[in-house]
């Protein structure tokens, strides 16, 4: 159901993201590790803050099914750029990869309660940050997308989720309990993914939820991270544009 993170150099040096790095290296905002206490576990997560004097949202970030990229880092700076505090948890805090595959095999096979459990004190840490104002929401890319939606059901502080080309809710027990509406991003060329909207549709509404899926035109799997890449399709490039806009307009309805 939720996923990990992994800060080991090579995947992400696999992932080739040295753009995504240099953008890291050029923010003026403050960004650092924090070490988090997970029931016997402790986990890192990356905590980067915005360049303001009042006190501040807070969002969650849960990476992709690589784990804590440079690139996932980068979308907690671009997140604090645009006024709230963001935080990555390392699912996969602890857990070092020979490469790609191998990350992708750990962090599919994490255990559901563990990543629950991780991001609950996650969300913990986050509310207890004297910068924060005490609103909290998440968001996830690919697997964390998935998770995102499937976490906002287990998180009654939750006050938005932002699931990116993650797979949405099959079962109404999975959307009964999700205090917060849903904004979900889609790439057009994403079959999988896209196969599951309808029927969580139709279960958020049958819930009395908010769900609003916007299908991204012409964009693939991943778009926000390749939309950013300086190989980047017009397409990919278009839909993270378009994307991002609509997410800084949903970032300041944010109590």
């Amino acid at each position: 159901m939720l996923v990990a993170v992994f800060m080991c150099d090579p995947i992400c040096n696999a992932q080739a993201q040295d753009w995504a790095k240099e953008r890291l290296n050029k923010s003026p905002r403050h960004g650092e590790w924090v070490d988090i206490k997970s029931g016997e576990r402790t986990i890192k997560a990356f905590v980067v803050y915005p360049e303001r004097k009042e006190k501040t949202p807070v969002v969650i970030v849960i990476h992709e099914i690589f784990g804590l990229t440079d690139w996932v880092r980068g979308v907690c700076d671009q997140l604090a750029e645009n006024g709230v505090i963001a935080i990555a948890p390392d699912l996969l805090s602890g857990q070092t990869f020979e490469d790609v595959d191998a990350a992708r095999k750990a962090t599919s096979e994490l255990p559901k309660e563990q990543i629950t459990s991780d991001l609950n004190a996650a969300s913990d840490y986050a509310l207890k940050i004297p910068a924060s104002n005490g609103t909290l929401a998440v968001c996830g890319f690919c697997w964390g997308g998935g998770v995102t939606f499937a976490y906002a059901n287990e998180n009654p502080k939750l006050k938005a989720a932002y699931s990116f080309y993650g797979l949405a809710p099959d079962e109404a027990s999975k959307v009964t309990n999700i205090p917060c509406p849903v904004y979900g991003f889609y790439a057009e060329n994403d079959a999988r993914v896209d196969a599951t909207i309808p029927k969580a549709e139709e279960l958020m509404k049958a819930a009395g939820k908010k769900y609003e899926p916007v299908i991204y035109k012409g964009a693939t799997h991943g778009f926000m991270r390749e939309g950013e890449s300086p190989t980047a399709s017009e397409a990919n490039k278009k839909a993270r544009n378009d994307a991002w806009a609509r997410w800084k307009t949903l970032l300041k309805q944010l109590p």
